[in-house]
């Protein structure tokens, strides 16, 4: 079922740090903060954050991404944390459980990205999927590796929002040049 965006307010986009040490506020949590800046710098449509910190929670995870995409109404939902394989990594797992549908290219082409930089990063299990017409990616934790994913991903993120009858999103081209086809 597709969601129903104010094409007039500014796009929301949910940005979701999944740890049990920061949500205990145990760790300072540094990825949310990353892809916050990262949006800042990249889009130039005026966007509204909703970020929240959960903990590594089945159940708290679900129903922050099915708050976030069917009640707030956010045309992109960006987490970070929880994409390995340690037994409580499980971001990956309930984004699937959520969505719709899945989009496995943005994983692969960021696992691909993320392997030119580290080795480790084939134990990484980043994804994608729809769910009524929101965007959800998971990003790994780290603040580096976060731009780095979103850098490869980002060109096709606001026209994957637009087949999905979302707000436009624009982007400033000196940072990254949004893809969208050519009309005819």
């Amino acid at each position: 079922m597709p969601n129903s965006f104010d094409k007039n307010a500014p796009a929301k986009i949910g940005i979701v740090t999944v740890s049990d040490r920061a949500s205990r506020g145990e760790y300072e949590d540094r990825g949310g903060p990353a892809i916050h800046e990262y949006l800042s710098e990249v889009l130039t449509s005026p966007w509204e954050p909703v970020a929240k910190v959960i903990p590594d929670d089945r159940d708290t995870l679900a129903r922050t991404l099915i708050s976030l995409a069917d009640d707030m109404r956010c045309c992109l939902i960006i987490t970070t944390g929880g994409t390995g394989p340690a037994i409580r990594d499980i971001t990956p797992d309930i984004t699937e459980q959520v969505c719709e549908k899945m989009m496995p290219g943005f994983g692969e082409l960021m696992r691909k990205v993320s392997l030119e930089k580290v080795p480790t990063a084939i134990l990484s299990r980043q994804t994608a999927g729809i769910r009524t017409g929101s965007l959800i990616i998971n990003l790994p934790g780290q603040p580096k590796a976060i731009g780095e994913c979103l850098d490869a991903v980002f060109p096709a993120i606001p026209y994957c929002i637009d087949l999905l009858d979302g707000p436009y999103l624009t982007t400033n081209p000196d940072r990254i040049e949004a893809f969208r086809p050519k009309k005819k």
